[in-house]
């Protein structure tokens, strides 16, 4: 077998993100819910000992590790070293299922995938890059180089079963829908996808749910995170908190319906940016908890009541 004929078998084969959709036949009988991962960034630069315990509390049982600027967790799980780790969060019944890692940045991240797979985790998060700002098929082609360039992150990334998500950052190569569709068009067979985060597209859900169906298993993480009234600068609690669901304006039952029809297989994170960063979005590690499962009940009762 071809080295390329192996790293498009195996990288669907590994990567669990990949490969859970295809495995649909008794879940699409099956009522559809979201799953639910919680972002260590939320809580700033809160101890693990501290967020573990409220991981739980949330629906959850899986956890996204954040470094510094937005959070501490993952210089502080390699300064735990693997063992307090792995104890710490058996524990409290919580995985590590996927870290993000902005700063590594796309072409950094093999050590890092390395890290997430010695824990069972499934996925990394990072942001593209290459020249932004170009359109049509000047954009296009940028996007094939960047996925071309990639390759030899995602061979590692098939090696390891742990998939790498791209967000749709703003001021970033890949951000407008067009070069999310091209990027994966050009990695098809690869464990590569997106991690969508709609506050960084227009605030309309149709489009959302358009494209939500266009990246259909490809869609590996999905933020319930909305604009509200940006996260840029400082401002009234009150209204950096319209960032969250149920808060804010966005009206999700669209995004809610397009992820059922696609059987959403991925992680969903309720998610936000204080400002500054670094900080917990509210004073307590227990505020943060109530205000994740007051959004989170706000999807899930959008959720029950879609027609069927």
């Amino acid at each position: 077998m071809s080295r390329r004929a192996f790293l498009e078998t195996a990288s669907l084969s590994a990567a669990g993100l990949l490969a859970a959709p295809a495995r649909l036949g008794a879940s699409a009988r099956r009522p559809f819910t979201l799953r639910y991962a919680v972002a260590s960034s939320l809580y700033g630069g809160l101890s693990l000992d501290e967020i573990l315990p409220e991981v739980r509390k949330q629906g959850s049982s899986a956890i996204d590790l954040w470094p510094r600027r937005h959070g501490t967790q993952r210089e502080e799980a390699d300064a735990w070293g693997r063992e307090r780790l792995t104890a710490t969060l058996r524990r409290h019944g919580v995985t590590l299922a996927l870290t993000t890692r902005f700063d590594l940045g796309p072409f950094g991240l093999n050590d890092e995938l390395q890290f997430v797979a010695s824990h069972g985790g499934q996925l990394v998060v990072t942001g593209g890059k290459g020249e932004v700002g170009l359109t049509g098929p000047a954009l296009k082609e940028e996007v094939r180089r960047f996925v071309e360039a990639l390759r030899p992150s995602l061979a590692r990334a098939a090696e390891t079963g742990v998939s790498i998500a791209i967000e749709n950052h703003s001021n970033n190569l890949i951000n407008l829908p067009d070069s999310l569709r091209w990027m994966l068009e050009f990695s098809r067979g690869l464990p590569l996808g997106v991690a969508l985060a709609p506050y960084h597209l227009p605030q309309d859900p149709a489009l959302l749910a358009g494209l939500i169906r266009d990246l259909g298993d490809r869609l590996l993480l999905f933020y319930a995170w909305e604009y509200g009234k940006g996260c840029m600068k400082p401002m009234p609690l009150e209204e950096e908190l319209m960032q969250l669901p149920g808060r804010g304006t966005l009206d999700y039952a669209p995004l809610l319906r397009a992820l059922r029809d696609i059987r959403f297989a991925g992680w969903t994170e309720i998610f936000m940016h204080p400002t500054p960063r670094g900080r917990p979005i509210l004073e307590t590690a227990a505020l943060v908890t109530a205000e994740i499962n007051r959004a989170r009940g706000h999807l899930e009762t959008i959720l029950n009541g879609l027609p069927a």
